[in-house]
């Protein structure tokens, strides 16, 4: 499975920001974690793509949004009411007979 994350980039305190993970492989869920400086990754949001159930952890439940592409070929993190501790290097991840699978990061930056 390769991954491709992009999107990431800095934007103000209340703002949205769009990520994108070009997926290539078969995969039963993906996801999406974060980095901040200093601190430990950490899991934000998972998809089981057969029948699109969602998992989000409390930090961004109800500002952050997994979705998938018709051509199931492209995974997107919409985040919304994005906030200084959001402040990132976020990477999509997948996991397939117990390998894992990770995307480069891409970085967010969020301005107070």
């Amino acid at each position: 499975v390769q991954l491709q994350a992009s999107g990431g980039g800095l934007v103000q305190a209340g703002g949205s920001l769009r990520l994108s993970c070009t997926a290539a492989g078969s995969y039963r869920s993906i996801g999406w974690f974060r980095q901040a400086p200093g601190k430990e990754r950490e899991g934000l949001v998972c998809m089981r793509v057969s029948d699109g159930d969602t998992y989000y952890s409390d930090p961004v439940k109800g500002r952050f949004t997994i979705s998938r592409d018709n051509a199931k070929t492209t995974v997107y993190l919409q985040m919304d009411n994005l906030e200084p501790e959001d402040t990132a290097l976020y990477f999509c991840h997948t996991e397939r007979r117990f390998v894992d699978y990770w995307g480069q990061g891409t970085l967010v930056t969020v301005s107070s």
